[in-house]
C-alpha cells in the first residue's frame, strides 16, 4: 500500500491489530486486505486501507521478507536512450498509479547505452532486491526474458520477442501502425522516408515491416533514415534530415517512430524552406497529447502507454502471487480512423 508519514514521536505505532480495531474486522482479514487478496471484497480493501492511512500504518518490511521472503518491490528496468518526455513518464507514472494502494512499491533501474541490458536484470535475480520486473524494448530473441524464464523469475514486457516463451506482455501493433501510417498519407505522397526504432528491437522491426510492405502495395518509393533512428539525439536526427531534404530525389513524407524524431525531422525539413501539410507529411505516435500543439498539420495517432502500464502492473502482480491472471497478454491496435491532424 501506499507508504503514510510516519507516526508522531512518543506514540504507539499502529499495527495491524490496531487497523482490526479500528474497523472491526479480523487481523487476518485486514493483513489480507493490505496484500490485495482476491477474496477480499473491494469496499473492504478500500475500508482497510484508509484506516491504515488515517492511522499512519507502515509495514516493518524487513520483517515481511523475513516472514515470507518477499520484498514487496517491483523494478521498472528502462533504457536511458527512452522517449523520457512521452513515452517512458507515462509508462512509470501509469504503472505506479495501478500499484497505488497495493503491498508492492515501484523502483526504476535505468541502464546506459554502454551498459549490457542484462547487468541489472542479474543484479535484481540474483540478490532478489525485488519480486518481479518489467522491462521494455524487447528483442526478437531477448537474452533477458530468456535468463528470467530459466530462473522461475516473474517478469512481464513492455513489446514482444520471437520466442515460444508465454509470458506476460502488453505491446502497441506497430506492424499496423506502420502499415495505417502509409496509408493515412494523401494519395499524392510519392516517397516515404521513416526514421524508424532500432531495427535490433522488436517493435522496430514490426514497424519497419508494415511499412515497407504498405508503401510497396500504394507503389509508393520506401526510405529508411540513415544513420538515426527515433531513439537518436533530436540535433542529430535534426542535422540529418536537413542534409537528406536538401539532396534529390526529395521524400515528401516522413514517418516517425517517436515524439521526439517526428519534432527533429519538422525542424530540419522546415530549414530548407518547405512548408508542412503542403510541400510534405509527417505521421507519427505518441504518449501524451503534445505533437498537434507543435504543428497542427502532423498526421498523429495515440499510443495508450497508460493502459499498458496498467495491464502490465496487474498480470506481474498475479504472476507473482501464483493467481492465474485475467489477461496474461495484451494488443492496443490502432485504426485508420485514429490518425489525424489538429487543422
Amino acid at each position: 500500500m501506499t507508504e503514510s508519514p510516519l507516526p508522531v514521536i512518543g506514540v504507539e505505532r499502529p499495527t495491524l491489530k490496531t487497523i482490526a480495531a479500528a474497523t472491526g474486522l479480523a487481523i487476518a482479514t485486514v493483513s489480507r486486505a493490505l496484500k490485495d487478496a482476491p477474496d477480499i471484497g473491494e469496499e473492504t480493501k478500500r475500508r482497510v486501507r484508509e484506516t491504515a492511512l488515517r492511522l499512519g500504518y507502515r509495514q516493518n518490511r524487513a520483517a515481511v521478507r523475513l516472514r515470507t521472503g518477499k520484498t514487496n518491490v517491483i523494478a521498472l528496468v528502462l533504457s536511458t536512450e527512452a522517449d523520457v518526455m512521452n513515452h517512458t513518464s507515462k509508462l512509470i507514472y501509469s504503472i505506479a498509479a495501478a500499484l497505488r494502494g497495493t503491498a508492492y512499491h515501484l523502483v526504476v533501474m535505468p541502464f546506459f547505452p554502454d551498459q549490457d541490458p542484462m547487468e541489472p536484470v542479474r543484479y535484481i535475480v540474483e540478490t532478489e532486491s525485488a519480486d518481479g520486473i518489467i522491462l521494455n524494448q524487447t528483442k526478437p530473441d531477448d537474452p533477458r526474458i530468456r535468463y528470467m524464464t530459466d530462473h522461475h523469475f516473474p517478469f512481464a514486457t513492455h513489446g514482444r520477442s520471437d520466442m515460444a516463451l508465454d509470458h506476460p506482455y502488453f505491446d502497441f501493433d506497430n506492424e499496423a501502425f506502420g502499415t495505417l501510417a502509409v496509408q493515412s498519407l494523401p494519395f499524392q505522397r510519392r516517397h516515404v522516408y521513416m526514421i524508424a526504432p532500432p531495427r535490433n528491437h522488436m517493435y522496430g522491426r514490426h514497424m519497419i515491416m508494415g511499412a515497407s510492405q504498405a508503401a510497396a502495395a500504394r507503389g509508393m518509393r520506401f526510405e529508411l533514415a540513415e544513420p538515426v533512428t527515433s531513439d537518436t539525439l533530436a540535433d542529430e536526427i535534426e542535422a540529418v534530415v536537413t542534409k537528406r531534404f536538401q539532396q534529390d530525389p526529395m521524400p515528401d513524407a516522413i514517418i516517425a517512430g517517436s515524439t521526439n524524431a517526428a519534432m527533429a525531422a519538422a525542424a530540419g525539413v522546415e530549414f530548407g524552406g518547405k512548408k508542412l501539410g503542403i510541400d510534405f507529411d509527417i505521421v507519427s505516435k505518441e504518449a501524451i497529447r503534445f505533437l498537434h500543439r507543435f504543428r497542427k498539420e502532423m498526421i498523429v495517432v495515440q499510443e495508450d502507454v497508460g493502459r499498458a502500464g496498467s495491464f502490465l502492473a496487474r498480470a506481474l502482480q498475479d504472476a507473482i502471487e501464483g493467481r492465474a491472471p485475467k489477461e496474461g497478454q495484451g494488443l492496443e491496435v490502432p485504426r485508420l480512423s485514429d490518425f489525424r491532424t489538429g487543422v
